[in-house]
């Protein structure tokens, strides 16, 4: 059921849709290297596969699995050859071109530079992390989304009504709850939602009237339990924790436990998770409710203890307490203001009034002199000099206890602007 024209492809309207720059430069047959990257079966062959039919170039497919240098120089001297004698330009594609370490990727520099082959790689990693900087930057990049459940539909119901390529001959009948099933479970992946239909079809008895009927139960044994899309090193990992910390951040616990959950059934760390709620609870949550950071530490602990399965709990319970907490990235504002002044400015001295005075020598060289005592003053504050310039790096919101402290550190404010210097 490979798409054949362009006409054929469902889905990624994102870029091949009308008057998207992807499909104008397929129908102009005017491009010279392209990587897809994104989801397995999401159609990065079969786009592949597709641009070969518009195009007016030899089509060479190699793997990234099973190829080498030997078969990359070979193919390259064809290419160069080809166009050289016959004016034909070649189509190289290789897919899980990530597969190919750094020599081999250098391999196609100066062909492709040239022009001497038109690339397109597939891949189901992020070329910008596996692949060379100078074979992307040579290349226009497209990511392949996950199909739609109403995209994925539609593939399933054309492949039952095709008679040539399809399953038409069979005298198909698929309930519609079992078709949604098969979209909804095949996760955005057509060769997963084809195959378990084609093994729904062809293991299920034809009833006396010859027709084969698929129903929900039969749908439900054709396809195994939805994989989690999650690689421990790589993008699903770093794109769940973000949403992640996003979603907390963002106040919203039902998104957060969602994220959660997935990192938790594909087997992370708990100690990492904890790590990233420690964070989250002081960067977003910060000095509007002091105690997110408390039960944060409280829970890294309280995981690190337990252990899975039992340690979701007290990570599901810092999760919830910051999602729904005030929110103030103050904390983290002032110490990177703080330090950047540090990195860019002057090194201020330590004023002599606050320099230390527990050794002998300390009272002749004048540390320690004019310093005031804070306790001995009404409310355990005095206005004094504690820096030797003029800085203001933390400006507290009014969310949550914040509010308090505001309230406070505004009147020590005005007491110190208005004290003699």
């Amino acid at each position: 059921m490979r798409p054949r024209t362009l006409e054929d492809y469902v889905g990624q309207t994102h870029v091949l849709g009308p008057g998207q720059l992807l499909r104008r430069a397929i129908e102009a047959d005017r491009f010279q290297s392209l990587l897809f990257f994104g989801p397995p079966g999401t159609g990065k062959t079969s786009l592949a596969h597709v641009i070969a039919q518009h195009s007016r170039s030899r089509f060479i497919r190699l793997s990234g699995v099973e190829s080498n240098v030997a078969d990359l120089r070979r193919e390259l001297a064809a290419a160069a050859n080809r166009l050289a004698n016959a004016g034909h330009r070649t189509i190289l594609f290789i897919d899980e071109i990530h597969r190919f370490n750094k020599a081999q990727q250098d391999v196609l520099l100066p062909d492709v530079e040239s022009g001497g082959v038109r690339l397109i790689g597939a891949t189901t990693h992020n070329p910008f992390f596996f692949v060379n900087a100078p074979l992307v930057s040579r290349s226009q990049v497209f990511e392949l989304q996950p199909l739609t459940e109403a995209e994925l539909t539609a593939l399933l119901e054309r492949a039952m009504v095709d008679r040539e390529r399809g399953l038409a001959a069979l005298a198909l009948e698929v309930e519609p709850a079992a078709l949604g099933h098969l979209a909804k479970i095949a996760d955005g992946d057509a060769r997963k939602a084809l195959n378990a239909l084609e093994l729904a079809a062809l293991t299920t008895p034809a009833a006396p009237d010859g027709i084969v009927r698929v129903t929900l139960a039969v749908a439900e044994q054709s396809i195994q339990r939805k994989a989690v899309v999650y690689d421990a090193d790589e993008d699903g990992h770093y794109d769940t924790i973000s949403a992640f910390i996003k979603s907390m951040r963002g106040s919203d616990p039902d998104a957060a436990l969602y994220w959660l959950a997935k990192m938790i059934h594909a087997g992370e760390d708990p100690r990492f998770l904890a790590r990233r709620i420690v964070i989250c609870a002081a960067e977003d949550v910060g000095l509007a409710d002091p105690m997110a950071l408390v039960l944060a530490q409280a829970a890294c602990q309280a995981a690190e203890f337990v252990g899975w399965p039992e340690a979701r709990i007290p990570l599901a319970e810092a999760t919830l307490y910051i999602a729904t907490a005030n929110k103030s990235n103050s904390a983290c504002v002032a110490i990177d203001a703080a330090l950047e002044d540090v990195r860019s400015g002057r090194t201020l001295p330590v004023p002599q009034a606050l320099r230390g005075t527990g050794y002998s020598g300390a009272e002749r060289l004048g540390h320690g002199q004019g310093y005031v005592y804070p306790h001995d003053h009404p409310g355990h504050f005095v206005a004094q000099d504690y820096l030797g310039a003029v800085r203001q790096y933390y400006t507290p919101t009014a969310q949550g206890v914040e509010r308090k402290i505001k309230e406070r550190l505004d009147q020590w404010r005005a007491q110190r602007q208005a004290a003699p210097r």
